[in-house]
């Protein structure tokens, strides 16, 4: 298995920037939120790990300003690209198997990566590694395990089938080594590594225009993995596109759980 089939949801697809687009609507006002209680300033020497999308790198690269720094890595860089001027250095890393680009940073952040990451002890340790003495780690991750449903209303055979389908995506994540119960686990995480001052808390959208545009794009995705699993059938997946995009389902996420510390 070649390094980018790891990963389930590959940037290369048309329905990766839709994704994107949705999960910048629903979690960067918290992700901004717990950066600034961080303290960033002017400056700043920021890591933006797993980056994928340009929201968070676009924002923190105007929080640092010219004599600041964020290097954004991906496996697959091809949407970062047009950022790729400074105050942003963007580089193709994969934070589970090489060493991070660098050290010293005063903020080391990580969005939905981890879950994902075979080795994430390894990445883990990188993340720290990195950071200067007082620099911040920022991890968030989602737990599908604490929140398994689209649909936690499950009230009618519609729901049904977005729960079932749901289930055939967690079952093809796990397959491709996703910890699913990986959110939970930050805080311990975070201490044990040897981290000061950690603190958590999650945010779960229940409802909102931006679940369903992701649980489209999402779905748009993975669809012929889905049928070649045997995990739907084609009807199936049409009948579900066409529930959803009447946008009469209250369709969830999974919690997203942030966790933050500070290096000794």
């Amino acid at each position: 298995m070649t390094r980018s089939d790891r990963y389930l949801l590959d940037n290369q697809q048309s329905e990766a920037g839709r994704r994107f687009d949705a999960f910048a609507t629903l979690f960067d006002p918290a992700t901004f939120r717990h950066i600034e209680g961080l303290g960033i300033e002017p400056g700043w020497r920021c890591w933006e790990v797993g980056a994928g999308g340009t929201s968070v790198v676009s924002w923190l690269a105007a929080k640092v300003g010219p004599t600041g720094e964020v290097v954004a890595t991906d496996i697959d860089t091809s949407l970062l690209v047009p950022l790729a001027h400074p105050p942003v250095d963007v580089r193709v890393h994969d934070v589970g198997a090489e060493e991070p680009p660098g050290e010293g940073f005063d903020l080391v952040h990580a969005r939905l990566v981890l879950v994902h990451v075979p080795d994430r002890e390894r990445a883990l340790r990188s993340m720290i590694q990195a950071l200067r003495p007082g620099g911040r780690l920022l991890i968030e991750d989602a737990d599908p395990a604490l929140q398994p449903l689209l649909c936690p209303d499950e009230h009618g055979p519609e729901q049904q089938l977005a729960n079932r389908l749901r289930q055939g995506f967690r079952t093809l994540l796990a397959e491709r080594g996703a910890d699913l119960s990986y959110g939970r686990k930050l805080p311990r995480l975070l201490r044990e590594a040897g981290l000061r001052e950690v603190e958590a808390d999650a945010y779960f959208p229940v409802t909102s225009p931006a679940c369903t545009a992701l649980e489209a794009a999402t779905v748009r995705q993975i669809r012929d993995r889905l049928v070649a699993a045997g995990l739907a059938t084609d009807e199936e997946i049409d009948q579900h596109l066409t529930a959803v995009e009447t946008g009469h389902m209250d369709l969830a996420t999974a919690p997203m759980i942030s966790a933050w510390g500070k290096k000794a």
